[in-house]
């Protein structure tokens, strides 16, 4: 991770601490429906915490293998589009979206005209 993420994870552990000491508190000398409360309130932050490693996760795993090992952003994003440009179908394929294909396109399903 790097220092965003831990800043934002680090808050979000202050933030549960505090919320669970409050309940502690609450326990002791408050009403019973607060410590309910508080109890509940402090596990939110350990769910960001937890999405926020997920995320992180998700980040890396769609970072291109090329930038991993130091190519910059540009030749990986040359790369990304070299590979698509290579799995295009045929010209018509390309420039339909997908939704058409070349006469001599092998991989051209042929319509029928029956119902």
């Amino acid at each position: 991770m790097n220092c965003l993420p831990r800043l934002l994870c680090g808050i979000y552990v202050a933030t549960s601490a505090g919320l669970a000491w409050t309940s502690v508190l609450q326990y002791r000398h408050g009403p019973t429906w607060a410590v309910y409360l508080f109890a509940a309130a402090s596990l939110v932050p350990v769910i960001a915490v937890v999405r926020e490693a997920e995320w992180h996760e998700q980040r890396t795993a769609a970072t291109p293998a090329g930038y991993a090992v130091g190519l910059d952003i540009a030749e990986a994003a040359d790369d990304v589009v070299q590979a698509e440009l290579d799995a295009a179908c045929c010209e018509r394929w390309w420039t339909s979206c997908g939704t058409d294909h070349d006469t001599r396109c092998p991989h051209r399903v042929p319509r029928s005209s029956a119902a």
